[in-house]
């Protein structure tokens, strides 16, 4: 145990249309989330699809592994008892809500390092297509789609640019360590 704790591990809901989770219903317009009530992480099948038509985002295998992974990396945060510190300050660019996110990105990608190495999963142009991902899924790029103006001081999961470098140095490091909150 690198932390100091042993992995628990964290069962995963895949579903359509709509679920009920210990933190409420689940649904393909919430996205995947963990939910730490219940310790599951909740997928909806249509979500990756979504994700693609209405953002941009790639439908590639790596692209759809970076999202799971994101929220598995929610999972360790609230295992480390780290998660709690998005809820002291759930929005803005410096928030608490932001870095919590940009955590899980960096876990992502530190995943992606690993997988990597030990299945060699990736071909192609994978990395680009979940770096393409994560410029998709940007408070910034999410608020430009939705014909709104990004306004930081309502981001809550960090700008494409910042989700995107937050993979990026969990992937070329491989390093959990290197995932901070700072």
């Amino acid at each position: 145990p690198r932390f100091g704790k042993q992995w628990q591990p964290t069962q995963t809901v895949l579903y359509r249309g709509t679920t009920q989770s210990a933190c409420g219903t689940a649904s393909n317009q919430v996205g995947p989330f963990y939910c730490p009530l219940d310790k599951k992480v909740y997928i909806d099948a249509s979500f990756f699809q979504i994700l693609e038509q209405q953002f941009g985002s790639s439908a590639g295998p790596l692209a759809q592994e970076y999202i799971v992974a994101h929220e598995y990396g929610h999972a360790l945060q609230d295992q480390l008892g780290l998660l709690g510190r998005a809820q002291r300050d759930p929005q803005g660019p410096e928030s608490g809500a932001v870095r919590i996110e940009l955590m899980a990105d960096c876990l992502g990608g530190v995943w992606a390092n690993h997988a990597n190495k030990e299945f060699k999963i990736l071909q192609g142009n994978d990395l680009d297509e979940a770096l393409k991902t994560a410029l998709a899924i940007g408070d910034d790029r999410i608020m430009k789609k939705m014909g709104r103006k990004p306004w930081p001081e309502k981001f809550n999961h960090g700008t494409a640019e910042q989700r995107k470098a937050s993979f990026l140095a969990g992937y070329r490091t491989g390093d959990a360590s290197k995932a901070k909150l700072n």
